[in-house]
């Protein structure tokens, strides 16, 4: 075994581990931005103007205040953060739930921007772009044979709605170029990404993020499946970092019989604001059961804790992440911004669920992730080690845990063998899986024209070529991580992630569902009920 071998289960648990703490950094009430003019000299301001002015060499001012910003908050914890122009505004728009731009999900594959999927009815589509097409010219701007930074990419195919753009369009599958012009749009970013039947009366829906377009997403595929017949159902919140607070108080509210608790709030003046159920709620008497792992985190903890406490339903998988700090924003001229921690939450049995850390934004924080791989808790729930001392127990005396995330009440290990765990999260985290099918794709899409979704199926799984396809890709790019051992989930993965590049988000869920731990500890707890 070489050290890359070694290393990689680190490398890909600490990469989720700060995917995890930066999402869930912008868990924060919909509150109107304070205002950051103040014109009062302080030290701070002194001094950066002194240096500013007399400092030997020419210095850049805004990167050293942006410096200073930083420093301040790392001072104080790991969710206080500031956030520079280029990032606050793709934030911003994430969780607006849209952008304006051609509507394409692209992979740079060769320095060629290459089109993966064009979105559903959005500009490209429309303009007959398709998944493949190489985007060579946006007007007059090359985009192909050099390296251009991202945020310089977007800033190309972006633009103001119904601004118009020429695209030079190389399509591979016919070795010919063409232009085409189509009219910017906005294009809706899905915080849900599917709804649908498990079974005759078991829905599932799964939640990305809790976004201002969330709760109407969720409400739609909730009404669809109550119309298809759901009794059960099973919100998945696995890997979702967070969003708004609100958001996810709406969610928990049509779960939730009139006047039950969902989330309270203390700030340092110890002024306490309740989110209490209103009589509104769609789904409030049939099963729920909420599927967490380690990187569910605030606003997802805040619906699966209003679940838990009130003893509306299950919870199933394993600890979250535990996060219950509250930022506010305040957003300066320059279109930065800081989100600073004004508040705890609290479940309705009264935990704080947020898990230790020292003053600052320390390294032990963000990899608690790779601690709890060590010690054996993504595979055994006896690992988990909570105190007696942060023991709650529910209006029906179920004992419920504080201090560092939600316990499930079924805990479901990581998938695949102890020891490999980094398998499986190379299948669902890394992006190795998707970039892989899109070349495979890209260098064989003629022999999956025209297949039905049966036949596709009966193409991938007849052999084994994608599988040892995979695990020669992997070892072709300095990973050497033996795929033997778990077979059967990687051939799952890759098999759904071909249905969501061939045909769309529901088929890849088809198929990456069936053979789900987490779904099938569901099903079984069912069964029992």
């Amino acid at each position: 075994m070489n050290k890359r071998t070694i290393y990689f289960p680190i490398v890909i648990s600490f990469a989720v581990a700060i995917g995890v703490i930066l999402g869930s950094m912008l868990d924060f009430p919909i509150h109107r931005p304070l205002s950051s003019k103040n014109n009062s000299k302080n030290k701070l301001n002194r001094l950066l103007e002194f240096i500013d002015g007399e400092y030997v060499d020419k210095v850049n001012a805004d990167s050293i205040v942006d410096l200073t910003v930083t420093n301040i908050l790392a001072q104080l914890d790991p969710h206080s953060v500031y956030l520079p122009p280029d990032l606050q505004s793709d934030e911003a728009e994430s969780f607006k739930g849209d952008f304006v731009g051609i509507g394409i999900n692209f992979y740079m594959y060769n320095d060629s921007v290459a089109v993966i999927k064009p979105i559903e009815n959005g500009p490209s589509e429309r303009a007959g772009i398709k998944a493949g097409d190489r985007i060579l010219y946006a007007d007059n701007v090359k985009l192909f044979g050099r390296k251009l930074p991202a945020d310089s990419l977007f800033s190309k195919l972006k633009g103001e709605p119904g601004s118009a753009v020429v695209l030079t369009v190389f399509r591979k599958s016919e070795k010919r170029k063409f232009k085409v012009k189509l009219q910017r749009d906005v294009v809706p970013i899905k915080s849900v990404d599917v709804a649908l039947m498990l079974g005759p009366d078991t829905g599932y829906l799964k939640i990305n993020r809790f976004a201002e377009s969330t709760y109407d997403e969720f409400q739609t595929g909730m009404t669809n499946l109550r119309n298809a017949g759901m009794k059960t159902f099973i919100i998945d919140l696995r890997d979702n970092s967070g969003g708004y607070i609100e958001t996810a108080v709406k969610i928990a509210d049509e779960l939730l019989v009139s006047k039950k608790l969902i989330v309270f709030t203390k700030n340092r003046r110890n002024e306490i604001q309740k989110s209490i159920a209103t009589d509104r709620g769609d789904f409030e008497e049939g099963k729920v059961y909420i599927l967490i792992n380690e990187n569910s985190a605030s606003a997802s903890e805040i619906l699966a804790g209003a679940i838990q406490d009130n003893d509306r339903g299950l919870i199933i998988g394993r600890r979250s992440f535990g996060k219950g700090l509250v930022q506010q924003e305040m957003n300066f001229e320059d279109g930065s911004a800081v989100r600073l921690t004004i508040a705890r939450y609290y479940t309705p049995t009264g935990r704080s669920i947020q898990k230790p850390y020292t003053k600052g934004n320390d390294l032990a924080y963000a990899n608690d992730f790779y601690k709890r791989y060590q010690n054996g808790e993504l595979y055994e729930k006896d690992s988990i080690k909570i105190a007696d001392s942060l023991q709650f127990k529910t209006p029906k005396g179920k004992v419920v845990y504080g201090g560092g995330g939600i316990v499930p009440d079924v805990f479901v290990p990581l998938e695949g063998k102890q020891g490999e765990g980094s398998v499986a999260y190379l299948m669902q985290q890394s992006g190795f899986v998707g970039q892989f099918v899109f070349e495979q794709l890209d260098r064989f899409r003629s022999n999956f024209k025209g297949l039905d979704f049966k036949s596709f199926l009966a193409k991938v799984n007849a052999s084994d070529l994608y599988y040892k396809n995979f695990q020669d890709y992997l070892t072709s790019n300095g990973i050497n991580l033996n795929l033997s051992g778990n077979k059967a989930m990687v051939k799952r993965y890759l098999t759904a992630e071909f249905a969501r590049q061939i045909f769309d988000e529901q088929k890849y869920y088809e198929i990456a569902l069936k053979e789900d731990p987490m779904i099938k500890a569901t099903l079984s707890q069912e069964s029992a009920r």
